[in-house]
């Protein structure tokens, strides 16, 4: 069906589990994946679908390992406007910048020109001990949009 890579911003590991396990449920339903864990924009083609998942550290800060992706897209400033993206952030609603990583990213690419398909998922770890289970079943519903 449709190519989706899956792009995500991990500081204890948790989006990248959020990742591969949707990953797993996007080629059960017939599309091909690729994961990218803390890309360069240059790993990334700038046309395409991607998904990008992404917890918040400190005080809504990015992760250290998807940063480096974000600085790219913010001081180059891509024409992304032949990309569509997917949001999935993980946060803790007992912080004022709750999933606040996630909001800086859509919001970048936005700017760029991406469409996002959908609406962004919050995963909130104060309800959600596991944070595949509410990933798993919101892909399912954004890859009807595809």
């Amino acid at each position: 069906m449709t190519k989706v890579t899956l792009i995500s911003g991990s500081t204890m590991g948790s989006a990248e589990y959020v990742a591969e396990h949707m990953a797993e449920i996007l080629e059960e339903l017939g599309h091909e994946t690729e994961i990218q864990h803390g890309p360069k924009l240059d790993d990334l083609t700038l046309e395409g679908i991607w998904l990008v998942v992404s917890s918040t550290h400190g005080a809504g800060d990015l992760p250290e390992n998807i940063q480096p992706l974000f600085d790219s897209i913010e001081e180059s400033a891509p024409d992304l406007s032949q990309v569509q993206f997917g949001s999935v952030g993980i946060g803790s609603s007992e912080y004022d910048t709750f999933c606040g990583a996630i909001h800086k990213i859509d919001a970048l690419l936005i700017k760029q020109g991406a469409k996002r398909i959908g609406e962004c998922l919050e995963i909130d770890v104060q309800q959600h001990e596991i944070p595949e289970d509410p990933a798993g079943e919101w892909v399912k519903i954004w890859a009807n949009e595809l």
